[in-house]
């Protein structure tokens, strides 16, 4: 998964295609509307505000959207951070992402920095992870009558890759298998670079906030008996499948996020977890509704335009949509604040 994604020129981030919106393999949240970089902009200002010099580090930008509208709405805040960085490891999505940042707000582009790895000195501000977690390579694993086996790859024939499963030598997942009970024939992953990903942000982070917006659930849900076949997807054109041996290196591989293991990663690094909630409940608390209505009647005669934002609005909220399925959770340290985003609905017992 490591390779068909990251492999410099040939895996999939780092191939020069189009990746983002209609043109091409999927459309993320900052994609669909501004209003959902908007709200992200709020939640945003009330941090900069009680943060003295605080910047904004983005992971993984994809087309610099999110990164462009965050930047024009709190202009109109009057909150601008001292620095937005933006760590991007693909030659391809930066060059894009200034590209997309040039034409939306060029005003802006003095205060963007690229970097390739996170910051070597404390940072305090806000850092942003949307839809990054979902992008790390995981193991994956089955139940058999020998116990818990490993998903591995082989060439069966002359440039034909298949799947083997093979013991593992891996302590977690024999941890895992250990703390359940499934039945023979069960299969899913684990993401074994979240608790290091974690305590690197939180070796850097001196004061501040890590927000991350991921699709994925708490362990019991990801674990559950009746999810037997997993989480891994792969996506095409706009088409998802299951199979990563389709177009490796020309599609995207993911798999859904366990919300209790960023918990637990971020108590045993000493991060305090500030806050979890459904991406709904997070954009309603931070005036998602409140920016539509303006919009609605900044343009009363224009009903395509209407049309589209309430189309945008329910696919960004509906529990059949994106609403239910992708979860909010910030961690931070230093922050005594109560947080707009998560005063709506609170999930952290469900951890």
């Amino acid at each position: 998964m490591h390779l068909a994604l990251y492999t410099p020129t040939l895996g999939y981030y780092n191939a020069g295609t189009q990746k983002f919106g209609s043109g091409g393999d999927f459309i993320t949240a900052p994609e669909i509307s501004p209003l959902y970089s908007y709200c992200l902009a709020e939640f945003c200002h009330e941090v900069l505000k009680t943060l003295q010099n605080g910047d904004i580090l983005e992971i993984g930008a994809g087309s610099g959207q999110m990164a462009a509208d965050i930047l024009i709405h709190l202009s109109t805040l009057k909150k601008l951070p001292c620095h937005y960085f933006i760590l991007e490891i693909s030659a391809d999505l930066k060059a894009r992402q200034q590209e997309k940042i040039l034409a939306l707000c060029p005003e802006f582009i003095d205060r963007v920095q690229w970097l390739e790895r996170l910051p070597d000195f404390p940072f305090t501000g806000i850092i942003l992870a949307n839809e990054v977690i979902d992008a790390m390579p995981v193991h994956g694993f089955q139940i058999t009558s020998q116990g818990i086996q490993e998903l591995g790859v082989i060439e069966k024939n002359q440039n034909v890759l298949s799947s083997l499963y093979h013991p593992t030598k891996i302590p977690k997942l024999n941890e895992l298998f250990l703390s359940r009970s499934w039945q023979e024939g069960y299969s899913s992953e684990i993401n074994l670079s979240i608790s290091p990903w974690v305590h690197s942000i939180s070796d850097i982070l001196a004061k501040g906030i890590l927000l991350l917006i991921d699709y994925g659930f708490p362990r019991n849900e990801y674990y559950h008996p009746d999810r037997n076949m997993g989480t891994l997807m792969c996506h095409y054109q706009h088409r998802a499948h299951t199979d990563p041996f389709l177009f490796p290196g020309l599609q995207d591989i993911t798999a859904h996020v366990d919300f209790t293991s960023l918990a637990e990663a971020a108590l045993k690094s000493g991060l305090d977890l500030l806050g979890y909630t459904t991406q709904a409940a997070f954009l309603l608390s931070l005036g998602l509704l409140d920016f539509t209505t303006k919009i609605c009647v900044e343009n009363s005669e224009n009903k395509k335009i209407q049309l589209k934002l309430n189309s945008s609005i329910q696919t960004l909220t509906s529990p059949s949509e994106m609403g239910e399925l992708f979860k909010v959770m910030a961690l931070g340290r230093g922050i005594e604040q109560e947080l707009l985003g998560f005063n709506l609905l609170d999930r952290t017992y469900t951890l």
